[in-house]
């Protein structure tokens, strides 16, 4: 497990590697507040992108973490509550 925080450059990094980008999507800061399904990100690929989050990070994310309506700056936050959590333990 990391001690850092998890960022929109490590969620981006992940979501090329996991589940690629639409053609002529810009993954830039400006889609933090985007849905995942308005992004063209569905549940598989969702999916996709937490397995590499929990081997990556040693946490474990549950179905309701990794929703299609979710938006990239809800995962981050997500991501770094359930870190902060595996510190604190």
């Amino acid at each position: 497990m990391t001690d850092s925080r998890f960022t929109f450059d490590d969620l981006r990094q992940i979501l090329l590697k996991a589940a690629g980008a639409e053609e002529g999507l810009d993954l830039d800061e400006d889609i933090l507040d985007t849905t995942f399904q308005e992004l063209g990100y569905e549940s598989l690929a969702l999916l996709e992108t937490g397995g590499c989050i929990e081997r990556e990070y040693g946490i474990t994310l549950d179905d309701e973490a990794l929703t299609d309506t979710l938006t990239p700056r809800d995962l981050i936050g997500t991501v770094n509550e359930r870190l902060a959590a595996g510190r604190a333990a």
